[in-house]
């Protein structure tokens, strides 16, 4: 071992013990999402805590001694931010602001007040919020898209407007310091260069840096003032993990232009009139004075405070966090590049850019960022990494990460491309992440002061043990899909109350089914009362223990709730089967617009107290009850997903999708109440036993998965007396349609009333298989095995969607059930 390798073996270990001590958040997880926001210190809260309990704190626009304090206060962390960047109190002044993202918009605000707006140019690897002042510039904008651009526009070689800057020339270059998206450092002397010459487009230029990413872990230095930015943004929570704040460095020679702003708050006038006449006197001392609006953050300015000490103390400097982090980033990287699979194809795709190198910290930052791809090339659903991340306690960040210009040119996306994905219904946030044959996302790794080699390893492994191809997974293969199979209706079950206990319906009874499912299923569900979001189990697991309950003879829905309540909450409550008001007492029922699975729908919610109460006290979640319109008021808003329609057709394709074989092309999919994706969800009860086999392999005390885990409404078997060997699970995965036969009196099939079902589409599954419907509580089974034997095309699968052929139906307990290929 090296001296040099010696030196950061021991800084590892002293990080890994500081973890035990300051971030006992990190027990069993694995934490790489710091470009996000980084973690605060068990010192550091403890502190700032102590700080507060023991000074009195008063407005700063006062002149109370509590007041003054404050003032103090603030004006010591204000010069102990410039010091933390080397930068000169008679040169810059801090202004604190929310974020990063408000500096940036305090510099395009106050630039929009100029006579003819400003030009603006950017970088390509800029944030969304740096690509959004283009809005407000009023004139022409330049998107840079590389460093070679931007070198030929500094010194003359190319023209970027069309038409000189207009007179007086105001205009504006900003990019970031270092990308969020993949962590390459850009050039930091383009501002000193852009002041320093002498062409008339640079006349009038003003720079701004978005260094949020950068300085989370790296030293920045503004000593040299006529070479620094004229406004520095950063976001202080990136750096420490709290406060929520952040600042802009305002270099004094070039501030004049941010008095051009016309709004004024308080604490920035010296006089304002209001009756007769619209008068007032900007202050015109410090320039923070005239630019923060209203009371200062001051709690979270002196949490600032104590975050730099504790911060310095803990890591001694941002240049050790640099050295140690980087050395990180590049084993990371390194690691991931070489991933095999058994056939010898890389496992990763890598998103660095040409001109970084994870050996040059001047050129890349501790930031990794990927895709997947499985043995045959099919990209990784980056939605199935989060689902298998989450369970195994790993924290990362995939998607677009804000950073459009970053995605379009790795990913190869025109903006043809991304207007086509967004009408085929990508959105910020959702699973619509593979799109004609290309990622819309990434996966992004990013490290911190208080990450260690450890992290690197459990992620490595995570990526071994799941997405590391080295045999075969156990799926249906054609010749199965042959074998004629005979299956029966096992069990029926419904989910009145989206994502709350199921109801089973008993043997005897035959259910109708109409074209948005099971009768009353999914006919109801919690709404969140603020965002108006349906409420799922995946965030809250306890749903599982609300019991809905049919009674059909009284015509009531009851509800329980299996944990104790507090005596003033009533252990039941019941709601009318009835949407015709007139059957039943009154029932308050309020139209609201609410959010289901992306969809807004106006939803009707039950206003009464008693039961908003009961569902609240039971989650501790403030919520509504809700149900889906009325059909009498016209056709469901609501229809099957489109993916589910598509005729896969692909040479990796395992598990049939296939369009509604009894309808045309062009007609719409079934309807859906409050379903997620499909009317009715099928599983079978020999592939559940397959699956079951499986993890009991695995670990013989491994618990298996139940068949009400996966929430579906039919369940088929096969007949109990088949010879052993001969039971074909997933026999599903290739049937287009599904026919329930039922038993006439003589005990043969009565064909005439049988009911028509087409299959869908598989069924995509998330973590929420891995809530115990009797408890509540969240296991890692069955998601992991699902995820090493039933993924295909990055997306893992069990069970099939399906909707009615015809207007209505019934199916039973021990109809026969012949499914077709």
């Amino acid at each position: 071992m090296s001296v040099l390798d010696g030196c950061r073996h021991s800084y590892n270990e002293t990080i890994e013990a500081l973890r035990a001590q300051e971030f006992p958040m990190l027990q069993d997880a694995t934490y790489l999402d710091h470009a996000g926001t980084t973690l605060y210190a068990k010192s550091f809260i403890e502190e700032f805590s102590k700080d507060m309990m023991s000074s009195l704190l008063g407005n700063p626009h006062s002149a109370s001694a509590s007041s003054q304090l404050s003032t103090r206060r603030v004006e010591n962390v204000r010069l102990q931010v410039l010091r933390l960047f080397n930068a000169q109190p008679e040169h810059y002044d801090v202004v604190f602001v929310a974020n990063a993202t408000a500096g940036i918009k305090l510099v395009a605000d106050s630039l929009r007040e100029s006579r003819d707006g400003f030009w603006y140019g950017y970088h390509k690897d800029a944030h969304t919020s740096l690509v959004g002042v283009r809005e407000v510039s009023q004139t022409e904008t330049k998107c840079f898209g590389s460093d070679e651009e931007v070198e030929h526009w500094i010194v003359g070689e190319s023209s970027c407007h069309s038409r000189p800057l207009p007179e007086p020339g105001i205009g504006l270059f900003a990019y970031p310091a270092q990308s969020n998206f993949n962590g390459r450092r850009l050039p930091l002397d383009w501002c000193g260069q852009i002041r320093a010459s002498n062409l008339e487009r640079h006349r009038g230029m003003y720079t701004l840096l978005d260094v949020a990413a950068l300085v989370s872990t790296s030293p920045l230095d503004l000593s040299d003032a006529s070479r620094a930015p004229d406004f520095t943004a950063l976001s202080f929570y990136k750096m420490f993990g709290f406060p929520d704040l952040g600042a802009l460095i305002v270099r004094k020679a070039s501030s004049k232009i941010l008095q051009s702003r016309k709004y004024f708050g308080g604490g920035t006038v010296e006089m304002v009139t209001c009756l007769g006449e619209k008068w007032h006197i900007k202050k015109e001392g410090a320039i923070h004075e005239q630019l923060e609006d209203g009371t200062l953050p001051i709690h979270s300015i002196i949490a600032l405070d104590n975050a730099m000490n504790v911060h310095k103390r803990l890591f001694r400097s941002l240049e050790h966090i640099s050295s140690h982090t980087s050395f990180l980033a590049n084993q990371l990287y390194e690691e991931l590049r070489a991933l095999r699979h058994d056939n010898g194809a890389s496992v990763c795709v890598m998103y660095k850019d040409f001109s970084s190198s994870y050996a040059d910290r001047r050129s890349q930052g501790p930031v990794v960022a990927f895709n997947l791809r499985d043995s045959r090339g099919a990209w990784v659903s980056n939605a199935e990494v989060e689902k298998l991340a989450v369970i195994r306690k790993i924290h990362l960040r995939t998607g677009g990460l804000c950073n459009p210009g970053g995605i379009a040119s790795s990913l190869c996306l025109s903006p043809w491309d991304m207007k086509r994905n967004f009408s085929a219904g990508q959105r910020c946030g959702n699973e619509n992440d593979i799109l004609e044959g290309k990622p819309t996302g990434i996966i992004r790794l990013s490290l911190g002061a208080m990450s260690t080699v450890q992290d690197i390893h459990a992620f490595l492994n995570f990526v071994t043990e799941f997405f590391v191809d080295s045999t075969p997974s156990a799926r249906l293969n054609d010749a199965q899909a042959q074998i004629a199979t005979t299956f029966f209706v096992e069990s029926l079950m419904i989910y009145p109350i989206k994502s709350c206990g199921g109801w089973r319906i008993p043997p005897n009874v035959s259910w109708g089914i109409k074209p948005e499912g099971l009768a009353w299923d999914r006919e109801w569900c919690l709404i969140h009362q603020g965002s108006r979001t349906a409420l799922s189990q995946k965030r809250y697991p306890h749903m599982a223990l609300l019991r809905p309950r049919m009674d059909l003879e009284a015509g009531l829905l009851r509800i329980n709730y299996t944990e104790a309540l507090p005596p003033s909450c009533p252990s039941e409550i019941t709601v009318p089967l009835s949407q015709d008001p007139t059957v039943f007492e009154q029932v308050d029922l309020a139209c609201t617009r609410s959010q289901i699975c992306g969809d807004s729908i106006d939803a009707q919610v039950y206003s009464s107290r008693v039961v908003t109460d009961f569902f609240t006290t039971a989650l501790g979640i403030p919520c509504y009850l809700a149900r889906f319109p009325s059909q009498e008021s016209g056709p469901s808003a609501r229809h099957a997903k489109p993916h589910l329609q598509k005729q896969k057709t692909g040479p990796h394709e395992k598990f049939a999708v296939i369009p509604n074989a009894g309808a045309a092309r062009t007609s719409l999919p079934p309807p859906l109440l409050f379903s997620n994706e499909s009317p009715i969800l099928i599983i079978s009860r020999s592939s559940l036993n397959r699956l079951n086999e499986i993890i009991k392999s695995k670990t013989p005390a491994g618990k298996a998965a139940s068949a009400q885990v996966f929430r579906a409404n039919i369940i088929i078997a096969e007949d109990s007396l088949l010879p052993p060997g001969t039971e074909q699970p997933y026999a599903e995965d290739t049937w287009r349609s599904m026919t329930a036969y039922p038993q006439a009196s003589s005990g043969q099939t009565a064909q005439s009333e049988a009911t028509h079902l087409n299959i869908i589409g598989p069924c995509r599954r998330c973590q929420m298989v891995c809530v115990d419907q009797d408890t509540g509580e969240k296991n890692e089974e069955p998601f992991i095995t699902l995820a090493k034997t039933r993924r295909v095309n990055g997306r893992v699968f069990f069970g099939m969607h399906a909707g009615l052929v015809g207007g209505e139906g019934t199916i039973r307990v021990g109809d026969k059930v012949q499914g077709k290929g």
